[in-house]
């Protein structure tokens, strides 16, 4: 395979990229801004804990990414979460309920009105939506009504995007929910409906489970690197910019030229594009970077003794309708081995989002003494001696798939056809999990493939 490729980024999506390029015989060059491969995933190992310094679970949503790390093998071994993240808590009335998960659930928590308790039994008979751009909240309150909004939408929503169901577009941002009432008409009955149709083992391979890798994320990252070779990654790469001279595309930092390239996939957030691609048209740039991004501050809090109520359960989600000044608290330790010494607790709280960005301007002080705030009060602690607490501000966490999404979903498709070779990846499109974006990495590197065949 003679033809050389560029890949503008090394996180999850850059490298899985990369690794079936190089399967494929391809000749790959990854460009890294960073001093190290993995985007926003690295795992730290500090004082008896491993905590996570971005996402700390996926979900096996797509067959794609049990596929990729069946293939690296013992490189790297996956740790499904246990029982305890089965248990959802959501916060109401100062105080945790669990997230009913039945029908009896259903019908005893206190989390819903029981006028939408009943009203619930209507939903397999609605009528599906026409609106193709129809909001999140919109499609709950008209299937399922408000409580289950504020209590049940609204804090799955800021676990998943950190944004606002009054903004996000369904088809967009939940595709497979959006599916379940166009292809059949009903939640309730799509689930049931989908659950006996056959499979493929290839779709069985998507189970749903929890999953980390044993030791951490990075240990995932680290595999896809060695399988690409140490000398194909170029790391520290900052201020890269992107040229196109007679049908190639030639990379550049400053005044050296660091390759030229028959195809070239970038990887990169929508905020990143105008600078590294200055040939860009201003009219597409301009539908791309109309996408905001949820600005989140992460904290992570170890305990090496555990003096709290017990936390058996894979968190806790905070409604924006409660005012609590925290969108949720992950109990990583309760579910994954090894993340905290016996006894202790690891927890990842998160605060700002879309409806809340200014938290994540608050300085280290403030942000502590918040913390410290909500957790004694959600989490029943008495006293305060973290052995651990580390605080991490993302500008750019978590893209928010709204209704500018058709428009930079075509300006996407325009520029690939306008210069044919280049690829358009990373959290633009395909969905923000894990399991999305080693399946993108994937069909990037096939969509490479079969156009050189």
């Amino acid at each position: 395979m003679n033809q050389k490729v560029a890949v503008i980024g090394a996180g999850l999506t850059g490298l899985t990229t990369a690794y079936y390029l190089r399967k494929k015989g391809f000749d790959v060059t990854v460009f890294e801004q960073a001093d190290r491969v993995g985007g926003v995933i690295e795992s730290v190992v500090e004082k008896d804990f491993i905590y996570e310094n971005g996402p700390s679970t996926g979900v096996l949503g797509q067959p794609e990414a049990v596929a990729l790390i069946e293939e690296l093998g013992d490189a790297c071994q996956l740790e499904i979460a246990d029982e305890d993240a089965k248990f959802r808590w959501i916060w109401k009335g100062n105080r945790w309920h669990a997230l009913p998960s039945g029908l009896m659930g259903g019908i005893q928590t206190p989390l819903f009105s029981w006028y939408d308790k009943f009203r619930i039994l209507g939903e397999p008979f609605r009528k599906k939506g026409t609106n193709p751009d129809e909001t999140l909240a919109a499609l709950v309150r008209r299937r399922m009504g408000e409580s289950f909004l504020k209590y049940a939408i609204d804090p799955f929503i800021l676990g998943i995007y950190s944004g606002d169901p009054e903004k996000l577009v369904v088809r967009y941002a939940l595709p497979k929910l959006y599916q379940l009432e166009q292809k059949y008409g009903s939640f309730i009955g799509g689930a049931i409906k989908k659950a006996r149709e056959p499979k493929s083992d290839w779709d069985k391979k998507a189970t749903r489970e929890v999953f980390s890798m044993q030791g951490g994320l990075t240990s995932l990252i680290k595999a896809l690197a060695n399988a690409i070779g140490a000398e194909q990654i170029r790391l520290s790469q900052k201020g890269l910019i992107v040229e196109r001279e007679n049908d190639q595309y030639v990379v550049r930092k400053e005044d050296e030229t660091l390759g030229t390239f028959d195809r070239l996939v970038s990887t990169v957030g929508g905020h990143a594009l105008r600078k590294l691609f200055p040939f860009f048209p201003l009219a597409e740039l301009e539908k791309i970077e109309a996408m905001p991004y949820a600005r989140v501050a992460q904290v992570s809090v170890g305990f090496k003794k555990w003096e709290g109520i017990p936390i058996k359960a894979f968190g806790g989600l905070v409604p924006f309708y409660e005012n609590r000044d925290v969108l949720g608290v992950l109990f990583l330790s309760s579910f994954l081995k090894g993340r905290a010494p016996e006894g202790g607790a690891l927890l990842s709280t998160f605060l700002g989002g879309v409806r809340k960005p200014e938290m994540v301007d608050l300085d280290d002080d403030s942000i502590k003494a918040l913390v410290e705030k909500e957790l004694k009060s959600m989490l029943g602690l008495t006293k305060w001696q973290p052995d651990l607490l580390v605080i991490n501000r993302y500008q750019h966490a978590i893209p928010q798939y709204g209704l500018e999404s058709a428009d930079r979903l075509a300006a996407i498709t325009k520029l690939e056809s306008q210069y044919p070779g280049l690829l358009l990846g990373g959290n633009i499109r395909d969905g923000i999990g894990m399991a999305d974006r080693m399946k993108q990495g994937r069909q990037l590197a096939e969509i490479i493939g079969d156009s050189s065949n």
